[in-house]
């Protein structure tokens, strides 16, 4: 199951990660406490040209210092310690805007209307296809400033 909202423009403040390469191409952060998932979708977003770094907590991703230059973070829903959801709420209480895609194992409509209504561009059901996710990501990207298409970088 897949479901899209309404994108957000971002507001950029932190310092650059270390890991990251310079480049123009966008920075995709993927939080996933599962590390099957979130070394298989860093993978996949990397074979696609993107720049992606990869987070095992919220916690983890918030103290890495990437948050300036983050195009679109790929987020569990739920993971040990601060959730997706949590994550999400604290970056819009600081009013960073950063066009954010749900991934959860769990087909909670109610937590998928929610997350939408707060501004997430997707919610997908794992386990999702190559093509869901990139579509997802073509909504995200180009729901920000930088606006490039996931099918063209």
């Amino acid at each position: 199951m897949l479901r899209f909202g309404h994108g957000n423009a971002f507001a950029a403040e932190m310092k650059m990660s270390e890991n990251a390469n310079v480049s123009d191409e966008p920075l995709i952060c993927v939080v996933d406490d599962d590390s099957l998932i979130r070394n298989s979708t860093q993978r996949l977003i990397h074979s696609l040209g993107f720049r992606v770094e990869a987070f095992a907590s919220a916690e983890e991703f918030g103290s890495a210092g990437c948050l300036e230059e983050t195009a679109c973070l790929i987020l569990d829903v739920r993971m040990s310690g601060m959730s997706g959801i949590e994550l999400q709420r604290q970056l819009a209480s600081r009013h960073r805007e950063i066009p954010i895609i749900f991934i959860t194992a769990y087909e909670d409509e109610v937590m998928q209307a929610q997350a939408i209504s707060e501004g997430a561009v997707a919610v997908l059901i794992k386990p999702f296809s190559e093509e869901v996710l990139l579509d997802a990501l073509d909504a995200a990207l180009s729901s920000n400033d930088r606006k490039p298409s996931a099918r063209n970088v």
